[in-house]
Order: structure tokens, then sequence, then C-alpha cells
């Protein structure tokens, strides 16, 4: 019997990174050399049903990433109610034929829903209390699923079992695999009288009011999971999990980029030449930056730790100011008059009355 190590690519004789096509052809061949109609040896039966249990896996996409990922642990939950593994392999995957029927008990489904929040809210937390939809026990039947005074019976088409066979002909001979009952979702029992409250679901909608505790630091597109706050499983399963969808919505000044903001500080050319102290506003109120005298657009100040707190760690980001220097615009005479004397003292024309060179420059990496 097969090795629990032993690979399935090793089996087909093909690579891991082999077509689908590839695994067909592979497959094929052997079947035809190792089929009990064509080869009578007992270790080439055995090796036929090793291949084509390989082949099951390798040929569904969805069954064959699981493996790459998680190796032969991935076989209990690739066929976990006695398919072909079971069939050809028996105790060769340490457990037995058939596992019976399953518990009725189920795990109740994920709930999500959106967030929506300033930049404020986001960079230093909030309580929010959010709408959801979700499922609880039905009160009626105590989340049997069956009408008060009833029990569930056993499944008419499985027998209890919670497994129906299927016998298959094919080129290469019979094929038996075991799937689960579709009546009674593998269970091995039905409902018959089914609780006029839930219908037999065991459950009801449970519209309600969830607070949440929205942490320091969450930017847009993240997702918060509440343990335990979504749909209440079947039969005493466990409890889904909430979700909620982070959106942070565009700030009227901030640029967020990670933990930093950006913003753009416009000062007028007078104050760009003779330098000033401004108050400017940060998300912890107004602060006071210098700007120094010269100073030229596109110059940055940066306010260190003015920024959005990290997420789950210490500090803060910086905020990051550039400088526009703006012109002046609807000028009466006499602020004209003092920018043409200011023109005029530094040598430098204006107006149509004499042409002046353009001072030009190779621009930088950035482009400016």
């Amino acid at each position: 019997m097969v090795a629990e190590t032993q690979d399935l690519y090793d089996l087909l004789g093909v690579p891991r990174d082999a077509s689908g096509e590839d695994i067909k052809k592979a497959y094929r061949k052997l079947a035809r050399e190792l089929h009990p109609d064509v080869n009578g040896d007992p270790a080439a039966g055995e090796r036929f049903k090793r291949v084509t249990a390989a082949y099951e896996v390798l040929s569904d996409p969805a069954k064959r990433r699981q493996y790459d990922r998680r190796g032969f642990q991935a076989i209990p939950d690739l066929f976990p109610f006695g398919d072909i593994f079971d069939v050809f392999f028996g105790q060769g995957f340490g457990r037995a034929r058939s596992r019976g029927p399953r518990t009725r008990a189920r795990q109740g489904g994920d709930v999500y829903a959106q967030v929506s929040l300033t930049l404020e809210e986001a960079a230093f937390g909030t309580t929010r209390e959010v709408s959801i939809d979700s499922l609880e026990a039905c009160s009626r039947c105590g989340g049997s699923g069956c009408e008060p005074g009833t029990m569930p019976s056993r499944c008419a088409r499985c027998g209890g079992s919670g497994e129906v066979q299927d016998v298959q002909r094919s080129l290469f001979g019979t094929i038996m695999t075991a799937r689960p009952c579709a009546t009674c979702e593998g269970t091995g029992q039905q409902i018959k009288d089914p609780c006029t409250e839930c219908r037999g679901d065991g459950r009801v909608p449970n519209p309600q009011v969830v607070t949440v505790e929205v942490p320091v630091g969450v930017s847009d597109g993240m997702e918060l999971r509440i343990s335990a706050a979504g749909d209440a499983g079947r039969e005493g399963g466990q409890t889904g999990d909430l979700y909620l969808g982070l959106t942070v919505e565009p700030h009227r000044l901030f640029e967020r980029r990670g933990s930093d903001l950006y913003a753009v500080l416009e000062v007028p050319v007078t104050q760009a030449a003779l330098g000033v102290e401004l108050d400017v506003l940060t998300l912890d109120g107004e602060e006071r930056v210098r700007i120094e005298p010269g100073i030229q657009s596109g110059t940055p100040i940066r306010m260190r730790g003015r920024g959005v707190p990290h997420l789950g760690k210490r500090g803060r980001g910086d905020l990051m100011l550039y400088v526009q220097v703006t012109t002046p615009e609807g000028m009466g005479r006499g602020e004209r008059d003092l920018l043409e004397r200011l023109a005029e003292l530094r040598g430098e024309p204006v107006g149509k009355r004499q042409a002046a060179p353009g001072a030009l420059r190779r621009p930088t990496a950035s482009g400016t």
C-alpha cells in the first residue's frame, strides 16, 4: 500500500509544473499498462489504483491547488466522505473506508458590512454602531429545525449512512466511488416535520446593531474581523464572523500616503520674500510654522509626528507641507507702484517697455 509521503506527481511520472494535458496523457499511458484487464500482476493492480487516485486529484484544478499547498494533509479535506481515495486506498491514508454520517452541526456563515470613516476617525480611532442582518438560533425549535415534539428520522435515500455509491464504467473497467448524500447533506438524517418558524433551517433572521471599536491608524480598504458576530451555526455549530470593510472619505485638505499626510501651503509672494510665521491646520489643531525669507515654490516643510498614528505600534507619520508662492491679483494703483519700484531697484524689467531675458535651467530628476 502506498505510503503517505509518496508524491502524486511521482506516481504519474510528471513534473509539478505539468499541464493538464500532460497529466491526462501520463495517466492514459499508465492505465493501459496497469489495468487489471491487461496486466494480471496483483502489484500492477495496486499501482493502477494509486495512479487513478493521483489523477483524480491532479486533473481537478481546485484539488490540485490544495494538494500543491498542503501536500497529503489536504487529502482528508478533498475527500471527507469516502470518495475515490477511500475506495482505492482504504487504510493506506490512515483512515477507514467510510467515515459514516457526519454531524448535523454546521458553522454559521460570515457576515459582511461597510463602514465609512473620516480621515480623523481613521487616524485616531472611533466607536461605531453598525446595522447588520444575521441569523440567530430559532427559539421555537431550539435550533434543531424540527417541529417541537418531533425528531429527525433516518434518511430514506442513504439508509442513514450519509453516503451514496456510484458505479461507473470506463475504458479501464468499473470504478466505484462514494459521495455525500444530497438528500440529507451527508448527515444520515432527514427532517420530516420542519419547524414552522424557521422552516427546518434552525435559524431565523436577526437584524441587529453591533457596536464596533475602530482601532487607531486604519486605512481605506482594510477589513476588520469581529469574531463570532456573524450567523449562528446549525445544531450548535460555531458562529460565523463579522467582517467590516472600511472606506475612508477624501479629506478637503490632506492627502494620505501610508502614515504620512501631504498638503499644499499657499504663501503670498511678499511673505515668501520676507519670511513669516504662519498658523496652519493639522489633525491636532492649529500649529505654527516658520517660512524662511526667499522660500521658493515646491519647497517642502516637514512637521514631524503630525501625520497618522501607525497601526498596531507606537509613533506617527509626518505632515509634509509643499510651499506654493502665490502672486497678487487685482492690485490697486498703490500696490502696483510699489511693485514697479521694487522691480526698478532690482533691475528687473516689467511690462512691455523693454524685453527681458528669460532665466532657464535644466529640470531636476523630479521634474521641478
